[in-house]
């Protein structure tokens, strides 16, 4: 049977030290201290935590050190999505095999990929595998949108695509997603993958956020999640409004995955600001407005 996710399951910035080798010290303190704060699920891989700039043989190296630290206390997702078809079956079969709980794949990149192409991926991803699989949606990335009604056909045609993160600024999106796919679906899970959207998706009828403010403030986001369920809105409401602050970080460096490790050091993660290139350091500029950022909202705490 195909496990149901939902909750609040950060998007874990991958850890590195300052030659660009895996820091496992680091990656086992984030575990810790995110899973201390009460989040649903882990995923490993995503964009912030840069697969794109890692070889095969690197993401396969994270992806063993991510399940040991975790050590089954939380569902462990892995992204395994690639440009190469064979990549990311390749990648998918060791995730399985690694001891992950489900892996995550973003559509093709590069190239816009036509139905009957993007069908194939899905399909080979997913039948090599007996774990539950996510769509990942990031349009202003990859440069296509998977629509509704192509998650509505790809879910139809594989039962064990089960839900999706859906990065796009967009009410609309999310809600047409949620509609559309859980008519056909209603256990399909529905995240947003930007932090403006976790209370309307949930009161939109979905299940979640996969959001990178989750790396250094999860306790905002797993309290809205845990007030919304207790049906407690005005709670959730007054802790949105500080949560719809954190995403101004996001614009103050391109790509702005610097800045989130640094806001991690900023309330006493141990880990190092290094990502692999052609990320480079952010800017001090940058850095300070993050510290007044976090400030304004009682996080900053270093």
């Amino acid at each position: 049977m195909n496990r149901k996710f939902k909750g609040i399951i950060p998007p874990v910035s991958s850890t590195f030290d300052a030659s660009g080798n895996i820091d496992n010290t680091a990656l086992q303190s984030v575990a810790d201290f995110l899973i201390g704060k009460g989040v649903s699920g882990l995923f490993y891989l995503g964009t912030g935590g840069e697969f794109s700039q890692m070889t095969t043989r690197q993401r396969m190296a994270l992806t063993e050190a991510a399940v040991a630290a975790v050590n089954h206390r939380v569902p462990v997702l892995i992204g395994v999505g690639s440009p190469s078809t064979d990549t990311a079956v390749q990648l998918a079969k060791q995730a399985e095999a690694a001891g992950a709980d489900a892996v995550v794949a973003i559509n093709p990149y590069y190239w816009k990929v036509g139905s009957r192409n993007l069908d194939d991926y899905f399909q080979r991803i997913a039948g090599s595998v007996h774990l539950p699989v996510i769509i990942y949606n990031f349009p202003d990335l990859t440069g296509q949108d998977l629509s509704p009604e192509v998650v509505k056909r790809l879910v139809l045609q594989n039962e064990n695509i089960v839900g999706i993160k859906d990065t796009i600024d967009s009410v609309g999106h999310l809600r047409t997603m949620i509609n559309t796919v859980k008519a056909v679906r209603p256990d399909f899970s529905v995240f947003c993958g930007y932090d403006d959207h976790l209370l309307n998706t949930l009161l939109l009828g979905g299940d979640g956020a996969i959001t990178a403010s989750t790396n250094f403030a999860p306790e905002l986001s797993v309290a809205i999640y845990n007030a919304f369920l207790a049906d407690d809105l005005a709670t959730a409401a007054m802790l949105n409004k500080k949560l719809l602050q954190l995403p101004a970080i996001y614009s103050l460096e391109t790509p702005f995955v610097s800045l989130i490790k640094y806001a991690m050091t900023c309330i006493g993660l141990p880990v190092n600001t290094y990502c692999l290139p052609p990320i480079l350091d952010a800017s001090a500029a940058a850095k300070e407005k993050v510290r007044e950022l976090l400030s304004a909202q009682g996080i900053l705490k270093f």
